[in-house]
Parts: structure tokens; sequence; C-alpha cells
């Protein structure tokens, strides 16, 4: 990558953005002070080859041409060739005046290590020449084997999701699957990891390189409080304030949200100030960005429907309906969707011409 992109999406960009594509109400949405679209594109799935970094690039270009202007990624996904495509993509679409910067939200997490498809050594050998030997993280520091979230860890992959994305500042930048720490460590220690990585982001939005920062989940806001993984969005919170006080930059959380999966819209799985509720409420209060990872399931709910059910989400497929389903939940603000094909983000972009479900349909479907 031969230059840097400057700058973050902006209110003004990222509204300019919306208006030039004109949807249906309720597809864009308000995340913070920017305009976001209530789908957006994820970079999970695939091989680490350059025909799937070609699907991606070609994905994310007509995305950004229709109704959409979220990209999700991570630096272990695709052990990094993820984050890189998205941002070589980015810079050629800047380049050729299709898209600016500042209309683009673009997330990123740390956290697991994500190891480097070009190293020779393999994820052994990119952990020791990376990591290990010049000092970065001890190996009593990695926990399960795969996670990691020290202070310097953090920076470390910071600067590395800096350059794989071409950016000089990320807008979104997740904590990823904090819970995983809890197969080894107590609450208290957890607590003091969490508030120390905190503190490293809250550091990172003051120098720039990070808009707001937030956790990306896959269990541990939906587990039952009772459970050994569970996350507690209160104490997060608490974090986060103890930090840097009410002026903290913890807005945003993300977590599985499907057909399959919709605890996050039904299970009282946290608190607020009217007591138990579900993540999706409890982040309302807060007034807190809200992705759902897993939209589809990784396509495993295609094909799998009920009629009634595809019925009453309004097909005519079922990712449509799928999809249907989650940017309709009460609360969220974007259903993520991983989209290598562009054959894939015509049908899925469709949605914009249709309204989402008011909360009166969407909690029909639960009756």
């Amino acid at each position: 990558m031969t230059a840097t992109l400057t700058g973050r999406a902006t209110a003004e960009a990222t509204a300019a953005h919306a208006a030039a594509r004109p949807a249906a109400a309720g597809h864009w949405r308000r995340a913070g002070d920017l305009t976001v679209s209530s789908v957006g594109l994820g970079t999970y799935l695939g091989p680490e080859d350059e025909a799937t970094d070609a699907g991606y690039a070609a994905a994310l270009a007509r995305a950004l041409e229709l109704e959409c202007n979220v990209v999700d990624t991570a630096a272990n996904y695709r052990y990094q060739r993820s984050e890189r495509v998205v941002g070589r993509t980015l810079a050629e679409l800047v380049a050729s005046g299709r898209v600016e910067r500042a209309a683009v939200v673009v997330a990123t997490k740390a956290g697991f290590l994500p190891g480097d498809s070009a190293h020779p050594g393999g994820m052994r050998g990119w952990v020791e020449d990376e990591l290990l030997r010049p000092g970065v993280i001890d190996a009593a520091d990695i926990v399960a084997g795969c996670h990691c979230m020290t202070p310097a860890y953090l920076r470390h992959q910071l600067a590395e999701s800096l350059r794989n994305l071409g950016v000089d500042c990320i807008d979104i930048h997740y904590l990823h699957n904090p819970e995983t720490q809890l197969s080894e460590v107590d609450r208290p220690e957890f607590r003091r990891r969490v508030r120390d990585a905190f503190a490293t982001l809250e550091a990172a939005v003051a120098a720039g390189e990070v808009g707001v920062y937030g956790v990306a989940t896959w269990d541990g806001l939906r587990a039952d409080p009772s459970s050994g993984g569970h996350l507690s969005l209160e104490e997060l919170a608490a974090c986060a304030v103890e930090v840097a006080g009410d002026a903290h930059h913890f807005r945003a959380v993300q977590l599985p949200l499907n057909v399959a999966m919709p605890e996050a819209a039904v299970r009282p799985t946290q608190r607020g100030a009217g007591g138990a509720m579900p993540l999706l409420a409890a982040a309302a209060e807060r007034g807190m960005t809200v992705m759902a990872s897993g939209s589809l399931l990784q396509a495993r709910v295609i094909g799998r429907l009920p009629e009634a059910l595809r019925d009453l989400l309004g097909g005519p497929t079922d990712a449509q309906s799928a999809l249907q389903f989650t940017r309709s939940a009460p609360g969220l603000t974007t259903a993520l969707v991983g989209m290598s094909r562009v054959d894939h983000v015509e049908e899925n972009l469709a949605l914009a011409a249709r309204p989402p479900l008011d909360p009166d349909g969407f909690a029909a479907l639960f009756r």
C-alpha cells in the first residue's frame, strides 16, 4: 500500500453518501453522529487465496456503490488478508473518486493472534518473530493458546491494522471476544485486564487513531448471567468510566443475532435501569451502536427457513428474509453479512428498498 488515507468517517460525508442513495425508511440509521446502513459487509469467511481477495474486493466496491457504507473485518480474518484487501480496495475507490474515505465506516478487531498468511513459519513462526522475540508479549500473556489483550499487544495490533487498512484512523475498534480470557483468569483479574485494554484504546482515540471502541463477542453478552463466560455491559461500561469518566469512548458492541440465535433481542442477560433486559435494550439505554455478526449464521439458515416465517419476513429469498429479521430487531444499528460475491451483495442490498419490520411486527415473530 503506497499511501495512507487520512481522516475518519464524518457526520457530513456519511449523510451525503446516504442522501445520494435513497432507500426505504429505516435503512439508513444513526451510529452516534454518523449515518450508517442497516446492512453491512463482513469479511470473515474464505480461504487465504487471491481468488477470495478478488471476490471481497469486487463485493466491497459494489456494496459501497449501492446502499451500504459499513465494512467490518478483523486482524485474524483470513490471517490478515481480509484487512489488507479492504485497505487496497478502499484506497483504489478513493483514488478513483468513487467514494470518500469519510463516507465509509471501517471497523476491525484485535485480541486473537492473527498470524500472517505471508509468513513462511506459519502461526508459530509469526508469534515467535513478531511477538515473543521482540518482547511485545511474554508466552504467559497468551490465553487459551490464541488470545491476548495486554496493552503492548493491543498497541502492536492497532499499528498492524492501520497499516493493513491503509488508514490513519479506524472508526470502530473492537476488543475481540474478551470472554476468552475467562477460561483462565478470575473475574477481578479479568476486570483489571479489560480496564487496561480500555485505557489503551482511550489513548488511541486521543491520538486520533481510533474513533470509538467497543467489544465484539460471540457468547459473552448473550450468555446467562450465572454462566462463567457471561459479560455484563454494565460492568464493561463501568470499566470505561473508571478509565476516562463519562466522556469515555466505549460506544459499540457486536454480537450474533439471527433467526437461530435471537438472544440479543429477547433474552434478559443484561441489567438496565428497568432491571433485567436483553442486550439490545440495555445498549439502547446507553445510546450505543450495536452491530450484528452472523446475520445469516455463515449461510446455515439458507434453505432452512420455515415457509411460514419466510412469508412473515417477506422473502423472496431465504437470505433476504433472514437479514430482514436481523435488521428489524429494535435497537440494532447494522446487520453484518459476509459477502465475497457481487451477486450476494446485490441480493442482500435489495432490502434497502424495503422498510424493516416495525417493533410490533418484530415482536409478533415470537408469538
